[in-house]
């Protein structure tokens, strides 16, 4: 990447869209963003909580604005897709772990050993450890090699290896695409496991969170961080949600120190020195934990399957040829509903994405010159609930996943980022033109568009997410599982801020001036990925800058 002190000394002389652009360019503005996000974040949607009422209503206007604008419906003559759910709640005393060793057996529960799983199952096994849960062909590395997982319940590291080394063949500091556990499920599934146990990486540095993070897209009960329990008791109750199917298929055990310790005695290791060992070479260190049984039974208190809906319309390419190549355009609606405290409106997460996305389907469609490629316009369902939109649709994608080119992701696009007690990061002294593209470090493609097409916009982005492994930022919004199929996927996000998932994230308190630039930046690098001949490549080895 260019230093930045050029490159943002070479965007003072603003260069003009060009002609066969400007139409569409000149339709994106602030005041029609704000018309849109006052209704989507109005008192009537109740906080759009996935399956509820506020929900159906922010789906049908998306649907009816994919209408207006012309562009084709792709489920039938519909612009919805199902996406089958099932909303639970886990019984957590009656899950439970228990350890047979040497004809004595141990039972746990939370939260010495706590799952969230949609089905009730008894599953029982002998154990595997497969260090850090990672295959990564690209860095010559497989915590799966030399050990047999089928029909295994696998234990396995948080985290990855050599997460606080600057000179890791991973990524550095930052995170690649192997840390999250949705990712080290379906990699235990396809090794034949049938459930995982994970704990924390013994000699974990970097900073104490006082919660631990959601695993996806979903922040845990007073978002990230710490809340009191006076803070704690005014937040909606909100059940987990699971896909139906698309999501996976094994459950997941967090452990507590005691059962973790006593599966690598009875290996005759020590975790400390395990993981050591790992991160010195980084090489797998994985075993068989000899003459242990574990049982693991799953158990919900209340449970019901319903279909959300992904809001999905596409403007077909020019190009007899690349039409069959796809750029997607994604967002989420849904937010958190009610609670005692009153109406989670979510202005910024995400009625900006949502508003975002309606605004490009239309600059496109507006614009008389359509470029080669394809566009696809999908507004996700569920993504607080643990990206479960998405994922589905990389497992029932309506067009070919090999054939995507790009994604641009709009995730919280409307306010300048402000200190959360929350978030643990620098923040520039002024936000108010800035914001972060997230992902980048696999698509230098992608990041050299943006700042190309950023010299007609003029805004000041920042990659320091990718450099950030603490909040784990890139599996936490949709475009993370298109990431996990090697397209190159890049969430667009202003930060945090005080009023992230808090009653006072209102529309009133959001910048349409810069939301309205970060949308018409989009709409000129995604004309670019669509257009050009050559659309961004995908380098699977993470290259942070």
């Amino acid at each position: 990447m260019r230093a930045l002190s050029l490159f943002f000394a070479s965007t003072l002389l603003w260069a003009q869209p060009p002609a066969r652009v400007q139409t569409g360019y000149d339709s994106i503005q602030p005041a029609h963003l704000k018309a849109d996000l006052t209704f989507l974040s109005s008192d009537a949607l109740e906080g759009r909580l996935s399956l509820q009422h506020g929900s159906e209503i922010a789906i049908q206007w998306i649907s009816s604005e994919f209408a207006k604008a012309g562009l084709k419906p792709l489920v039938g003559d519909s612009y919805l897709q199902p996406v089958p759910l099932i909303e639970f709640s886990a019984d957590r005393a009656l899950t439970s772990l228990t350890l047979t060793r040497d004809g004595h057996s141990e039972v746990f529960h939370a939260p010495d050993a706590a799952a969230t799983f949609a089905h009730e199952v008894t599953i029982s096994g002998r154990v595997v450890f497969a260090g850090y849960g990672i295959t990564a062909p690209e860095l010559n590395y497989d915590d799966y090699a030399g050990v047999d997982a089928k029909d295994k319940i696998v234990l396995i590291f948080n985290h990855e290896p050599q997460e606080a080394d600057p000179n890791s063949i991973f990524n550095g500091v930052g995170n690649t695409r192997y840390t999250n556990n949705n990712y080290k499920l379906f990699n235990a599934e396809r090794h034949g496991a049938v459930a995982v146990l994970t704990m924390p990486d013994p000699n974990h540095q970097g900073p104490v969170r006082t919660a631990a993070p959601a695993p996806t897209g979903q922040a845990p009960a007073g978002g990230r961080g710490g809340r009191s329990l006076a803070q704690a008791a005014q937040r909606p109750r909100i059940l987990s949600e699971s896909l139906a199917e698309g999501g996976p298929g094994i459950p997941l055990f967090t452990l507590g120190r005691s059962i973790s310790d006593s599966l690598f005695k009875a290996a005759g290791k020590k975790a400390a020195e395990v993981e050591k060992a790992i991160n010195a070479k980084p090489a797998p260190n994985s075993f068989d934990v000899p003459g242990v049984t574990v049982e693991l039974h799953t158990a919900t208190a209340e449970q019901r399957r319903a279909n959300s809906y992904n809001v999905v319309g596409l403007i077909e390419g020019s190009d007899p040829v690349l039409k069959a190549e796809t750029i997607v355009f994604s967002g989420h609606f849904d937010h958190d509903g009610t609670g005692p405290a009153g109406i989670y409106h979510g202005a910024d997460d995400n009625g900006s994405g949502t508003v975002g996305v309606v605004a490009l389907a239309n600059a496109f469609a507006a614009n008389p010159v359509k470029p080669r490629r394809s566009l696809l316009f999908i507004v996700f369902a569920a993504e607080e609930r643990g990206l479960l939109g998405s994922y589905y649709y990389v497992s029932h994608p309506l067009r070919p996943l090999a054939t995507t080119r790009a994604q641009i992701n709009f995730d919280m696009i409307g306010r300048n980022e402000a200190a959360d007690p929350r978030v643990i990061t620098t923040i520039s002294p002024d936000t108010s033109n800035q914001f972060g593209l997230i992902g980048t470090h696999y698509s230098p493609d992608y990041r050299e568009t943006v700042e190309r097409q950023n010299k007609t916009v003029g805004l000041d982005i920042t990659y320091k997410w990718d450099l950030d492994a603490y909040n784990s930022v890139l599996f936490r919004s949709d475009q993370y599982p298109f990431l996990m199929h090697d397209v190159p996927a890049v969430w667009w996000f202003t930060g945090f801020h005080p009023d992230y998932h808090q009653v006072t994230d209102t529309v009133e308190k959001i910048n349409f001036e810069k939301m309205a630039k970060i949308v018409k930046l989009s709409y000129l690098s995604g004309f670019e990925f669509a257009d050009e001949m050559n659309s961004p490549r995908l380098e699977p080895r993470a290259k942070a800058k």
